[in-house]
């Protein structure tokens, strides 16, 4: 047996192709879907993460604007910039690229985007839509998993899904996501006593630790959905996930590769809450 590979990359292009659709009847009627990202300093990684998420806006139409700032700005000035832009009609999305400086509260600036253009899904009032099932803008990689489950058919009502990991961007976000849908879930971590106890009875598993390798084959039940959300960068300098890859293919019924599965999916559902932003403003 060898996993169904969930590939993130050719999803994300059909979401796209659809996306690019809509925002050509948007712009026939004028309309221009606009999404500002703030830069703060110059990490290398975020950097990468910045320009990609350019890239793709130009790619189907989206005006970007990108605000970089040096790594000693004051946070006023930061939040000065978002005050500007929640104000500003042409812009449907601001995202703050983080992590942020350790001078700049992050909490802070988070909350003080508009939740109307909150399109990282990270303000607290759309993490309490979310709760209740009333979101506008789910946070983006977790909604990229939904949308693959989605794609390739895997169950989600009455399946037990096991979450492992319980950050505010993925664990926490796609437990509720997946609740939402119908399954039984539990939520670990790292730290879990006895982890293999929970994840070899999952019919879904997905793995947002940062932790290389961490999930081996005799962990996961034959045939489950194993996602791996995972980004380690080894000695050697190749890119592995959370999830031991080559024996959890002998094992798994789908399987998402790293890079190339849940990553694309993470810049796409920026694309796609920066157009509905856009849609919502306009009704």
């Amino acid at each position: 047996m060898s996993a169904v590979l969930v590939d993130g990359k050719l999803v994300s292009q059909v979401l796209r192709d659809k996306m690019k659709c809509r925002v050509d009847a948007m712009l026939d009627r004028g309309v221009k879907p606009g999404l500002a990202v703030i830069l703060v300093g110059e990490n290398a990684a975020s950097q990468v993460y910045v320009r990609n998420k350019v890239a793709a806006c130009d790619s189907i139409g989206i005006q970007s604007t990108e605000i970089r700032l040096p790594v000693d700005v004051p946070e006023r000035v930061v939040l000065e910039n978002l005050v500007q832009l929640n104000n500003d009609p042409t812009v449907n999305g601001i995202l703050v690229q983080l992590p942020l400086p350790a001078h700049i509260n992050e909490n802070l600036i988070l909350e003080t985007i508009s939740p109307e253009k909150d399109v990282d899904g990270f303000h607290k009032v759309n993490v309490g839509a979310m709760v209740t099932g009333n979101a506008k803008f789910y946070p983006c990689t977790p909604h990229g998993i939904m949308m693959l489950l989605d794609f390739y058919g895997i169950p989600i009502e009455g399946q037990h899904a096991v979450v492992i990991g319980r950050s505010n961007i993925v664990g926490k976000p796609m437990a509720l996501m997946l609740l939402e849908k119908g399954a039984t879930v539990s939520i670990c971590t790292s730290k879990t006593a006895d982890l293999s106890m929970f994840t070899r009875q999952a019919d879904i598993v997905v793995v947002a630790v940062g932790k290389p390798n961490m999930l081996e084959a005799s962990m996961i039940k034959k045939g489950a959905a194993v996602i791996d959300v995972g980004i380690n960068r080894l000695e050697n300098g190749s890119l592995v996930g959370d999830v031991d890859y080559q024996s959890a293919l002998t094992v798994a019924g789908f399987l998402t590769p790293v890079p190339g599965g849940v990553g694309p999916m993470t810049i796409t559902m920026l694309l796609e809450n920066t157009i509905r932003s856009s849609e919502m403003s306009r009704c």
